[in-house]
């Protein structure tokens, strides 16, 4: 094992006397070919090119002598620290840290990041990370080949977004560009870069927040509205209970997209958007569309609105990782079941219904749950009862998908 292993941050800046002295004994240095042309490398040294961090960790593990790892940025953050320290490598690290590619990023671009997402996006991550910029108004996007900026603004087709790239950030070559998502596809984008997303209404206040990222306490507590917040127009299947159960069964979260078909009154398009997820809200009445819209505005959150009839809207939506349908019957719920989402979440009138659903579920590869649920809402000033409701909640879940999306 190295006798001492230091890993250096580099963000173009001068490096510090710490990261001097620790290149200067160096007897091997890991780093990218920008990184191993410094002049402080040692001539004597030997050098890894840093392509695989395991591949370099194990070469690391092997050398007898002091060795140094170059990273851009600050690699404690989204870096090489984290592959450098796991167990099997066995070794003990100092870091010395420089400005992260997000901070710089974003002070080129004059604004702040304690209210910004941070994701990475691969080949294996990018739809989720498209996920996380349709819900959330400030997302940095730490990009790589095959999932860069002209992918990003493919991927949210149909969703208006500002783009401030940066390429090459700290070097000779910086450049940095703003252009429409739309825009992202016809140029071409030197890697490295990183991708600053903005769009939509304005994120924490100017005051500031108290918590980094998305504030999980914004608007009303509780996961579900009573009807009275949407205006009162429920239709029957938007029950304050129902949705309580419908969101509970699908648990949207941070990189989902669901899809939300009859949205209604967009009650359950914003309950699920609160939750952090991106939301694509469906329904073929132009009314239903507009109020829907209203909602997402007056709880502050993302959603992409289609005025359509499904399920022949439906084709050209990018892939749900949960559906809740909302209305259409059967054979909405089986064009969903097609595109193999996670999880889907209906409910029906009638028990002859919900056994027609619950068979093409099954047929579909689904495990199967129905449950008949009644609920009662009584005054509580006489404690005499004012409604009464009576639906079967279907859920579907694919099986052997849930953890490999």
């Amino acid at each position: 094992m190295a006798d001492r292993v230091t890993v250096i941050g580099w963000d173009g800046s001068p490096l510090t006397a710490a990261a001097r002295s620790a290149l200067g004994a160096a007897t091997l240095v890991a780093g990218a070919p920008h990184h191993l042309a410094l002049p402080e490398v040692p001539p004597t040294a030997e050098r890894v090119r840093l392509g695989s961090v395991a591949l370099a960790a194990r070469r690391i593990a092997a050398h007898r002598g002091s060795a140094v790892v170059l990273a851009d940025g600050d690699p404690g953050f989204f870096g090489v620290v984290r592959t450098l320290r796991a167990p099997e490598f066995g070794l003990e690290i100092e870091v010395v840290p420089a400005v992260s590619a997000v901070a710089a990023a974003f002070a080129r671009a004059g604004m702040p990041w304690d209210d910004a997402q941070v994701v990475v996006a691969h080949r294996r991550t990018l739809r989720r990370a498209v996920n996380v910029c349709r819900a959330h108004t400030k997302v940095a996007v730490f990009t790589s080949p095959g999932a860069g900026p002209a992918e990003l603004g493919l991927l949210l087709d149909g969703v208006h977004r500002t783009f401030v790239i940066c390429e090459e950030l700290g070097t000779e070559r910086e450049r940095v560009t703003v252009v429409t998502s739309d825009k992202a596809a016809d140029h071409a984008w030197r890697d490295p870069n990183l991708v600053i997303v903005i769009g939509g209404p304005a994120g924490a206040a100017e005051s500031g927040g108290w918590i980094a990222g998305r504030d999980p306490g914004q608007g009303p507590r509780g996961w579900v509205q009573p009807g009275a917040a949407y205006g009162g127009g429920l239709g029957e299947g938007e029950t304050e209970l129902l949705r309580a159960a419908q969101l509970a069964r699908l648990g949207p979260r941070v990189g989902d997209l669901v899809w939300d078909i009859g949205c209604g009154s967009g009650a359950f398009a914003t309950e699920a958007a609160r939750a952090g997820a991106a939301v694509i809200a469906v329904d073929q009445d132009p009314g239903a569309c507009a109020r829907t819209e209203h909602a997402a505005r007056a709880f502050g959150v993302q959603l992409q609105i289609v005025h359509g009839t499904a399920p022949h809207i439906l084709e050209n939506l990018p892939e749900p990782d949960v559906v809740r349908v909302g209305g259409g019957g059967a054979a909405v719920v089986s064009a969903v079941a097609d595109r193999r989402p996670q999880r889907i979440v209906t409910h029906a009138a009638t028990r002859d219904t919900a056994e027609l659903v619950g068979r093409d579920l099954t047929e579909h590869g689904y495990r199967v749950e129905c449950a008949l649920m009644q609920s009662v809402e009584l005054d509580t000033r006489a404690w005499t009862e004012t409604e009464r409701s009576v639906a079967f909640l279907l859920t579907g879940e694919l099986q052997g998908r849930e953890s490999s999306r």
